[in-house]
């Protein structure tokens, strides 16, 4: 009958209209950018300074380090708890640094002197994890105890409990890690503070001779087992980060004993298995675009190898390719099983953005068998990426908070969800803090530029604080996401 069929076509269209739209806009790189970088300053933890932007974050974490007698204040919190993964933490300070490095030169001065700070905020704590000679301190607060309790950093009352690992007991994974971020930190601070360059680079050679000399992966050792594990341990290997750190050290210090390192640990650490992840535990991928930069712009013949994996790398990544294997949800976004997907998003984004640019100071495009491939693919590639988190999508949503008008505001994060202690002084109790995390209301604090995981595999995304698999932040999502940003900054339209 045809007036229940007008009916139907009416409501089908109200519905139409309804729904968000995905469609290409024109995205405020720099707000994102700013954003992007402003999230860690709702990370800090320690003595907040004078100019902290946040301010419904306070001081936290003060005691951190006494039971060892030894000052582990400072740092950040890596997602939505409050403890301090010393592993993930050297991970994002790599990302920022290289960011700066690759990058800092499209970043407003404004901007790049908030990544500076970042970054700093970050390696003036991992020097105090390593100024013990022999020992290496990877985590502060025990995870279990934590992760019981829904509470703000600034009350904290749960065991800050100190996890070391000492020689000869192995920690390659951090201490690779570790001195990868010193390296890189060491390149960023270079023009701006030599002194401190100098410093870090002096650290990065240190701890990677421990990483060296006590080879083995640091959650293997019973002492910190239960504290490390499931949550940051060396699922991958720990070959990979050594091969890393030696990576960073040879571009920082130009020193040769760390090319011949990364030239003949090659097979024997597994460089040449074309594992295609990147991220705070598997750095192969990373680690061949890093060392590409050296064969393409130095002619570094013996390095081909780490080139021809970087190729197959990017190959997997354009669905034209033959070679493609990357699962992609429907809206377009690189999606991996597991949680916080958008760290794969972020960082491969930085990846495909700088190996597009090596290729293009060289010359050069990736063979992918029956294609061949450009910066211009790669860099197209990398928008579609970033264009996605920050609303083209089928949602319609920013998935970095505070960015545009539609964002996630249930995010799986202590603090924000918690009254901030300027509002509300009196202490919240460890499971008082649950009638906060139970409740549909929208987090009272903006964390502004928080990333979260993300949509599932079918672009969809519900806002609840619960499902900390898609709703949880991580520092390690919005690191590299710093220099891709700042990449689309000046040159919005890539070609």
């Amino acid at each position: 009958m045809p007036i229940p069929r007008i009916v139907f076509f009416i409501s089908l269209l109200l519905l139409i209209l309804r729904l968000p739209r995905f469609e290409s806009a024109n995205h405020d790189y720099s707000d994102a950018l700013s954003k992007c970088i402003l999230f860690f300053e709702g990370q800090r933890s320690g003595f907040l300074p004078n100019d902290q932007r946040i301010s419904w974050r306070a001081n936290s974490g003060l005691s951190d380090g006494w039971q060892r007698s030894i000052d582990l204040t400072g740092g950040y919190y890596d997602a939505g708890d409050n403890i301090k993964f010393g592993f993930p933490m050297a991970f994002t300070t790599t990302m920022l640094a290289w960011s700066v490095i690759e990058f800092g030169d499209s970043m407003p001065a404004g901007e790049l002197r908030n990544t500076m700070v970042a970054i700093r905020w970050a390696t003036d704590y991992l020097r105090k994890t390593v100024s013990q000679p022999g020992r290496i301190f990877v985590q502060v607060g025990d995870p279990i105890i934590d992760h019981n309790c829904w509470e703000r950093p600034e009350d904290m009352d749960t065991a800050r409990t100190v996890y070391a690992v000492e020689a000869p007991n192995p920690a390659s994974d951090v201490a690779g890690e570790t001195a990868a971020a010193f390296a890189a930190s060491s390149m960023a601070f270079r023009s701006s503070d030599p002194g401190y360059s100098e410093t870090l680079l002096r650290n990065a050679i240190s701890v990677f001779q421990y990483a060296d000399n006590y080879r083995g992966a640091y959650s293997d050792n019973a002492d910190i087992r239960d504290g490390v594990c499931p949550f940051y341990c060396d699922f991958d290997g720990y070959q990979d980060e050594l091969l890393w750190g030696a990576a960073w050290l040879r571009r920082a210090s130009q020193d040769d004993s760390y090319l011949n390192y990364i030239e003949n640990n090659g097979k024997t650490l597994g460089a040449e298995d074309n594992i295609n992840e990147f991220g705070w535990d598997n750095k192969h991928a990373g680690l061949n675009v890093l060392v590409s930069k050296e064969f393409l712009e130095g002619n570094m013949y013996s390095l081909q190898s780490y080139k021809a994996s970087a190729d197959s790398f990017m190959c997997t990544l354009i669905p034209e390719s033959s070679s493609s294997h990357i699962e992609y949800t429907p809206g377009g976004l690189i999606y991996k099983p597991g949680g916080s997907n958008l760290q794969h998003a972020t960082s491969i984004a930085f990846l495909l953005l700088s190996y597009a640019n090596y290729l293009a100071r060289s010359g050069q495009s990736v063979n992918c068998g029956n294609i061949s491939i450009g910066p211009s693919s790669l860099r197209q590639q990398a928008k579609r990426q970033i264009d996605y988190i920050l609303g083209d999508n089928p949602m319609g949503m920013s998935y970095m908070v505070g960015y545009s008008n539609y964002f996630p505001q249930r995010i799986h994060h202590r603090g924000s969800s918690l009254p901030s202690i300027k509002d509300h002084p009196e202490f919240i109790a460890c499971k008082e803090g649950s009638t906060y995390f139970n409740s549909s209301n929208p987090n009272p604090n903006i964390l502004v530029g928080a990333v979260v995981g993300g949509p599932s595999e079918d672009d969809s995304y519900v806002d609840d604080r619960d499902d900390f698999r898609k709703s949880e932040p991580t520092t390690y999502i919005n690191a590299p996401l710093v220099g891709a940003l700042a990449y689309f900054v000046a040159n919005p339209n890539p070609s």
